[in-house]
């Protein structure tokens, strides 16, 4: 990989974990709620693709059920999370979407495990429990447990996605978009109050937030990432977005404050080690895997 590309890499993990850091401050500190800042991201997202929408994937109910899965569903369970995980520990903890990927592959797409990625599976997962772990014992976190959903549903949707041929990167944002923008307003509206006011009471730094996660993030990060997995393997790609969740450990004990001790330290080395052996293995659903972990 050249400079150049190296770079734009940094810049993508960079985007992906300061994105992580702006959602947690948007829905845990400025009180937005988490469904009616996805419905919102969403309706941008489906806006600045919808060039893009046409002509429609086939089967459409296939993509509009993984843009469900990877855009409602993934997201509005992940800003829920966030309102009381810290990023640290979601960035820790999302990594289990590697493992259960490989997994539903094996179940959906006939994948074969052998002990390698076997181990890389335990691995994570050992990592995931170590962080939820506290001295009392298994300390089923709330906003972790949306977190780990969040990362069942994207693995869901990127397992299916496979199973689609020829979806560029654009039409399947635009997908994603204007599959979960009404169903996460549904959602809101019976399940939220005060959403307009809330945005309206943070002003402009709430729509700056919102246009990042959905352009700058969505789209442009989105779209550069699927251009270096056009240039190189994606087993030369996914160790260094290893970067993101490393990065977002260190952004959110700077910026959020998260508390990072020791016992999140060996669950986060277990985690990503796990994470660099499953994705350095040959994999079908490698390019969107790395989606999921990251969060795009």
């Amino acid at each position: 990989m050249n400079l150049r590309d190296f770079g734009l890499l940094l810049a993508v993990c960079l985007i992906w974990a300061t994105n992580n850091i702006i959602s947690k401050i948007v829905v845990a500190h400025w009180g937005v709620p988490p469904m009616f800042y996805a419905a919102v991201r969403f309706a941008i997202v489906a806006l600045a693709t919808l060039p893009w929408l046409l002509p429609a994937p086939k089967p459409v109910w296939r993509i509009v059920t993984i843009g469900l899965l990877m855009g409602a569903g993934g997201f509005a369970l992940l800003f829920i999370g966030f309102k009381t995980a810290s990023p640290s520990a979601a960035a820790i903890v999302v990594q289990v979407g590697v493992p259960l990927t490989t997994l539903l592959s094996v179940i959906m797409l006939g994948e074969k495990i052998r002990w390698r990625r076997g181990l890389g599976i335990t691995l994570t997962f050992l990592g995931a429990v170590t962080v939820m772990w506290s001295p009392q014992g298994l300390e089923l976190s709330p906003g972790l447990m949306f977190v780990a959903a969040s990362a069942l549903a994207g693995s869901f949707g990127a397992v299916m996605m496979k199973q689609m041929e020829g979806v560029k990167p654009l039409r399947f944002q635009a997908w994603v978009g204007a599959s979960s923008f009404l169903p996460l307003a549904a959602a809101s509206a019976a399940l939220e109050s005060n959403q307009w006011e809330a945005a309206m009471t943070v002003g402009w730094p709430f729509w700056a937030a919102v246009v990042f996660s959905a352009l700058v993030v969505s789209v442009v990060a989105h779209t550069v990432y699927y251009f270096l997995i056009g240039r190189y393997e994606a087993n030369l790609i996914s160790p260094l977005t290893l970067m993101t969740p490393l990065a977002t450990i260190g952004l959110g004990v700077l910026i959020t404050h998260d508390h990072f001790d020791l016992r999140m330290g060996i669950g986060a080395a277990l985690a990503l080690v796990g994470v660099l052996i499953v994705a350095l293995r040959r994999n079908h659903v490698m390019p969107l895997l790395l989606l999921v972990r990251n969060r795009v």
